[in-house]
């Protein structure tokens, strides 16, 4: 089954194209940046830049998109996404803005048409949110943080 999301390209970007996945087994397709042409923008070390990607999507109820980092970018530069993965909502129709964090030692310099993310489609159904008195024990209980071990 193939199911379809709508991508509406944000004015002023009629060169970059549309998102797409890079190999036929991609599980995520790549967002381009829609920085300005000629122009790079320099992300130093330890610092953050909103970077937009010149498309807004529509996607069904009951699903979000899910931006994530590139894997080559986190390993080669330490480049990341602030709020991994991001959410875009089903009923946002703004352009997708991606924060990005540069976690390496150098500048790190993106320039229109690089690909900065990934987007991943998954379903995301409102669940009715109830309180309750009790919840069912289990055999872990309350422990976190490394209660499992190393």
């Amino acid at each position: 089954m193939t199911m379809t999301a709508r991508f509406k390209r944000w004015e002023g970007n009629p060169d970059l194209p549309l998102p797409a996945y890079a190999t036929a087994g991609a599980a995520g397709f790549d967002f381009r940046a829609a920085t300005p042409a000629g122009e790079t923008v320099t992300i130093a070390p330890g610092a953050r830049k909103v970077i937009p990607t010149g498309f807004a999507v529509a996607l069904p109820v009951g699903y979000e998109l899910q931006v994530r980092p590139r894997s080559g970018l986190a390993v080669k530069n330490g480049i990341s996404i602030v709020n991994a993965p991001g959410t875009v909502d089903c009923d946002y129709r703004g352009e997708i803005m991606i924060c990005l964090i540069n976690l390496g030692a150098e500048d790190f310099h993106v320039r229109r048409g690089d690909r900065i993310a990934q987007g991943i489609i998954a379903a995301a159904p409102q669940w009715e949110l109830v309180e309750v008195q009790a919840l069912d024990e289990t055999v872990r209980g309350a422990g976190g943080h490394g209660s499992t071990g190393v």
